[in-house]
């Protein structure tokens, strides 16, 4: 078990929690969240790029000009890839360009950024992401005292609508619940900020 400290939003200690090393302690390997990452990306592209075959093209299907006479070569159709307007071969189709990986591969995944972020020190536990009321200039402030200013906020199960509603309007901050947890979104932040019922959530989800 590793011990961290946990902060509030006045940027004061109000406690230590210990981390599991299984989740948080283990080796970064690199190839590993190259592969997730390379996975998240593939299902998020929408794949509807698309070009016109031949026989798609709005062309007459007749013969251009008689075969022999013209003195140009010979030619059967005014859909071919060589005529302007004409097919394209071998263009792009509309397509799902996500590829299969194992949920044992994907959790893994997780923990290797946990484990990243705990490693290099981008780890910040608070003891909760919540406000009285959703003010962005509020929440601002707060951030600004604690130094973070391009971060990843992971909260338990639900995130709190006061704060969600505050950080919207924040360039740099993103706020999920522990489901939404995902190693592209970890990784792409220069902070990771998890609250005491994130850690609860992710050591349950990932044991």
């Amino acid at each position: 078990m590793m011990k961290q400290d946990i902060l509030n939003l006045e940027n004061k200690n109000v406690g230590t929690i210990e981390l599991n090393d299984s989740i948080f302690g283990l080796e970064v390997r690199a190839d590993i969240l190259q592969r997730v990452v390379r996975w998240q990306l593939a299902k998020m592209q929408a794949g509807t790029h698309k070009t016109k075959g031949r026989s798609e093209v709005a062309l007459t299907p007749a013969k251009p000009f008689k075969q022999k006479g013209s003195g140009n070569a010979r030619q059967g159709s005014r859909k071919g890839t060589q005529f302007r307007k004409g097919g394209v071969v071998f263009g792009p189709v509309v397509r799902d360009h996500a590829h299969e990986l194992t949920k044992k591969f994907r959790k893994l995944g997780l923990k290797t950024a946990l484990s990243a972020k705990a490693k290099e020190g981008s780890l910040v536990i608070v003891d909760e992401a919540k406000l009285s009321s959703p003010k962005t200039k509020e929440l601002k402030a707060k951030l600004e005292l604690c130094g973070l200013n391009n971060c990843l906020f992971i909260d338990g199960q639900e995130v709190d609508i006061n704060f969600a509603l505050a950080s919207r309007n924040i360039v740099g901050v993103d706020v999920l619940p522990t489901i939404g947890a995902n190693v592209y979104d970890i990784l792409r932040k220069d902070k990771l900020v998890l609250t005491k019922d994130a850690v609860t959530c992710l050591e349950e989800r990932l044991k």
